[in-house]
């Protein structure tokens, strides 16, 4: 094949350090934009962002010549700078140092758009420590209880 096709959607989710909740709607909508931005720069087409206090979903292409860790790591610092220029509240802002990260099927994608959207209504009921731990457990993944939260 002369040239390199791919179609992979990652669902990424990660934290506010030490879950500390102060995305407030005063940034948040804004937030998602620049992390939009961020994304499309690297050729990591976002299908949809939306957040908590808390924490972030991101739902998104992973572009042909992009690991998830670099796209993640770039989206966090480049959103934290961000931030941290917001408000005077938001100047020693920080993400946690890990994030989830867990592919999504093309057939999927509409279901992961509509969780992504419901994040609000969602956790008025579920913790995101629960819905953490969920998540682990739908994709089978490893872990050590131990070292999931910072």
């Amino acid at each position: 094949m002369p040239q390199s096709l791919a179609q992979i959607y990652i669902h990424s989710i990660f934290s506010t350090k030490h879950r500390l909740p102060i995305l407030h709607d005063d940034v948040r909508e804004s937030l998602h934009r620049y992390a939009a931005t961020v994304l499309q720069n690297i050729e990591c087409p976002p299908v949809l962002i939306n957040s908590v206090d808390d924490h972030v979903h991101i739902l998104h292409e992973l572009g042909r010549s992009i690991s998830i860790s670099d796209a993640i790591q770039e989206v966090k610092i480049s959103t934290s700078r961000w931030l941290k220029s917001q408000s005077p509240r938001l100047s020693d802002f920080a993400w946690q140092s890990g994030y989830g990260a867990f592919s999504v099927s093309c057939s999927s994608v509409d279901a992961v758009r509509a969780y992504i959207a419901d994040q609000r209504e969602h956790h008025r009921t579920t913790t995101f420590k629960d819905e953490c731990l969920a998540f682990l457990e739908r994709h089978d993944v490893d872990y050590d209880a131990r070292y999931v939260w910072d």
